[in-house]
């Protein structure tokens, strides 16, 4: 009926049971009842769930010491892929998807207003000139902003994309996302934040925790139709390139 319904789901590590309570209608759902499909290491806020058939998204933790238990496990982190590397965007997902990465939230942009997403170069000229190269480069074409989730993050997304300069990285990172996917230090593939707290800022301009949509997508389509790839295909490796 593509409605969307709000469960509190209740996992019970001893014996792997679950039990689901429709929080709307305030009556249990599902009765406790093993499920050997699901496993602790499954829930953390951001991942997609299956219980018996019904597709979960987890978006919140039911009490503090739950959050204290699983959601220390995980951080966000922004992956901005630049205008050089979205023709390469099968490949870079692939990549994130097989070092352990989770993609909770994805946009793709032709994005104007970047000089509010910039911190503000410090008065050197050539800084200055640097950050206006960048600004004209990053707005040349279409990006992709992802919001990706895994176990620390934002060390783990920035060992993965390399030294910046896609040059040096050829020398001491040569596997590499912008060893393999960028040209120079400006045209370096992806974007990574250097800090939780940077990440989390990161995040609120593409995607607003207040529920607001930030950056219009303003990719402009025609003759076109929807192509969506089912779970099954996607754990299989078969979305392809």
């Amino acid at each position: 009926a593509a409605l969307f319904r709000r469960y509190e789901l209740l996992y019970y590590p001893k014996d792997g049971s679950v039990e689901m309570y429709d929080v709307k209608n305030h009556r249990t759902f599902l009765k406790r009842t093993k499920y050997d499909s699901l496993h602790l290491e499954d829930l953390f806020v951001g991942n997609k769930i299956t219980v018996f058939s019904r597709h979960l998204s987890l978006v919140d933790y039911g009490d503090q010491y739950t959050a204290r238990k699983l959601g220390s496990r995980k951080e966000r982190t922004l992956a901005l892929i630049k205008p050089d590397a979205v023709p390469k965007l099968g490949e870079l997902i692939d990549i994130i998807i097989n070092a352990g990465f989770t993609i909770t939230k994805a946009k793709m942009m032709i994005y104007i207003g970047l000089e509010n997403y910039f911190i503000p170069c410090p008065g050197h000229w050539l800084l200055l000139l640097f950050c206006s190269e960048l600004l004209q480069f990053v707005t040349s074409g279409p990006v992709v902003a992802m919001e990706i989730l895994g176990d620390d993050a934002v060390s783990k997304w920035k060992t993965l994309l390399g030294p910046a300069n896609s040059a040096v990285a050829q020398t001491d990172a040569p596997d590499s996302i912008r060893a393999n996917f960028g040209h120079d230090g400006l045209r370096n593939a992806a974007h990574g934040p250097d800090s939780v707290a940077s990440a989390a800022r990161e995040l609120e301009l593409f995607f607003p925790s207040s529920g607001g949509r930030g950056p219009v997508n303003s990719a402009q389509f025609t003759n076109c139709t929807c192509c969506v790839i089912k779970p099954h295909a996607v754990n299989e490796g078969k979305q392809g390139r």
